[in-house]
């Protein structure tokens, strides 16, 4: 079919009135402004594609679009599977505070129950982690989590549980999509009634596992400013943060309501710069200990520390990077023997090397996967996990997934720890690095029109790198071919100073380069050290980026 046939199929099958009047004034459009039919030939002429656990891309009408009509034919395609393979149990299904999740979520326990499938629903607005742990509290077939995370406000999405607690993966994901695309038009897939609404007691048992995971009689006295960037975080995280017996967290009133249109930050991802910079002043106001900040949907968690400046004083605060915060939860959890003696620790490929040197120093094994939570937590003998964009799984037997909360409440406990000893989280890295190197990490991002031509970026990148990077000879390769790793999209450059991998964002039309480099131990002067790697990685990183622009 050609895009108006294709718009017109869509238009016929779509079952929202609003829907079906943008995109017929879209389709009118077309006719004479050539903006308006690229972006109707951009809407219909291709589907949504089905990735990174389920869905996510901007809220319009037409088949490359979330809304209503695209969550009832994923949900109808879903329902099949399950179907299909016979598995049995309720769909735990769960939302956001995005514009338009309500409304999302009651379209997939509609169809679902539709189905003949039970139906559990959460109460409204919580964290992604509350429905990672209600699929397996309540012995779950699957679970559909409304949210767009930390994409910008235009977006939602529609994340997958499977019966295990853990993100839908390959090649459940292509079976599932190809069931979507077999599915009816909306309007013919049938709808019932009569989900369970579940009360309290999923998000009471959530928080009774999450504060046992401290030491009972801990150090509590850390002062710490919070944001939940206007997400659904706060109020899980404050019951979580008073059931602990932490001081009470000073929170950044302006953004801890939810809020969909985000409208304090550029972009609600706490890795972006300027996301935190109200709770940086805020910190700074009240002198706090550390800075807490969630993501719109609570699974990932930054976190900032005071910077030293004259005796005495503090002259800001800086975010650490997810490799920091991992490692350091990671020494934690083995320092407290909460890991057992079998555990296993993971990581991702896009991640440094400095969990690797600190399992192997404690003779525990380290695995690698892909980028992804749904790798990770699929690790057999599972016992901590985290990846580099700021996801912290510390309880993989009850939350098979990245979750902000616990990682929350785990962080404040060794900040507690270490001030009780006079030391600050700072000092601890620097210890660390003094064991097990220097490890020096940094992104960059490039947005690319879409996943066809972030594949075509990465094709001319294989097939001409560059001879050198940051004046070193490079050897590249492809991590489809990289053996003891599933295929896994992106290409591999290194030199005998530095490593970057190139591969397309899961959730966002963008190239991401990971660059990392590692210097031995012992060290005379860390900070100068540090700085070097990081500017031998600037120069990488223009390199490249300039290179993926062209």
């Amino acid at each position: 079919m050609n895009v108006a046939e294709r718009a017109a199929s869509w238009l016929a099958g779509d079952p929202d009135p609003d829907d079906r009047a943008e995109l017929s004034a879209l389709m009118a459009a077309a006719a004479h402004d050539p903006a308006a039919a690229a972006e109707l030939a951009d809407r219909v002429g291709t589907d949504l594609a089905f990735g990174t656990a389920g869905l996510r891309g901007p809220m319009a009408a037409g088949p490359n679009r979330m809304n209503r009509a695209v969550v009832i034919r994923a949900t109808a395609g879903l329902a099949a599977y399950l179907t299909q393979c016979q598995v049995e149990g309720p769909v735990v299904v769960g939302h956001d505070a995005r514009r338009g999740s309500a409304q999302y979520a009651a379209e997939v326990a509609a169809v679902l129950r539709g189905a003949g499938r039970a139906v559990a629903t959460l109460p409204p607005r919580l964290p992604t982690p509350v429905l990672a742990f209600a699929v397996r509290r309540l012995g779950a077939a699957a679970g559909v989590m409304v949210t767009a995370s930390h994409n910008p406000a235009p977006d939602n999405g529609y994340k997958v549980y499977l019966a295990d607690g853990a993100q839908l993966a390959p090649p459940v994901d292509t079976q599932v999509a190809a069931l979507i695309a077999a599915a009816p038009a909306a309007v013919e897939v049938p709808r019932g009634t009569g989900a369970e609404a579940i009360g309290d007691e999923v998000v009471a048992a959530y928080l009774d596992r999450a504060v046992g995971l401290l030491e009972p009689g801990g150090p509590r006295a850390v002062q710490v400013v919070h944001t939940a960037l206007h997400g659904v975080a706060s109020g899980v995280f404050r019951r979580a943060w008073a059931a602990a017996g932490f001081p009470t967290a000073v929170e950044v009133e302006e953004q801890a309501e939810p809020d969909p249109t985000f409208p304090t930050v550029r972009a609600p991802n706490p890795e972006e710069p300027g996301t935190l910079d109200l709770a940086a002043a805020r910190a700074m106001a009240v002198g706090a200990d550390l800075v807490l900040a969630h993501d719109p949907d609570g699974d990932r968690c930054a976190v900032m520390v005071p910077e030293p400046g004259r005796p005495g004083e503090v002259r800001g605060y800086r975010r650490l990077s997810g490799d920091e915060v991992g490692v350091l939860l990671a020494e934690h959890l083995l320092q407290h023997r909460r890991i057992p003696t079998d555990g296993v620790l993971a990581t991702t490929i896009v991640s440094s090397g400095q969990l690797a040197r600190l399992t192997e120093a404690a003779g525990r094994r380290c695995v690698l996967t892909p980028t992804g939570f749904k790798w990770l937590a699929r690790v057999p003998g599972l016992a901590y996990a985290y990846e580099e964009a700021l996801g912290y799984c510390v309880d993989p037997a009850a939350v098979a997934d990245k979750d902000g909360i616990t990682a929350a409440l785990l962080i404040a406990e060794m900040a507690a720890l270490s001030r009780l000893h006079g030391l600050r989280l700072t000092d601890r890295l620097d210890a660390l690095a003094q064991r097990t190197g220097v490890h020096v990490g940094a992104t960059r991002t490039v947005p690319v029109s879409s996943p066809a031509a972030a594949e075509a970026a990465l094709d001319a990148l294989l097939a001409a790198p560059p001879s050198r990077l940051a004046g070193d000879p490079v050897q590249a390769r492809d991590l489809r071919e990289i053996d003891d790793l599933p295929p896994s999209l992106g290409v591999l450059l290194t030199t005998d100073r530095l490593r970057a991998i190139v591969r397309p964002s899961g959730t966002e039309p963008k190239l991401k380069v990971y660059l990392h480099a590692v210097a031995e131990p012992p060290f005379l002067d860390l900070a100068a050290i540090r700085a070097s790697l990081a500017a031998l990685l600037d120069e990488a990183g223009d390199q490249l980026q300039r290179m993926i622009t062209r």
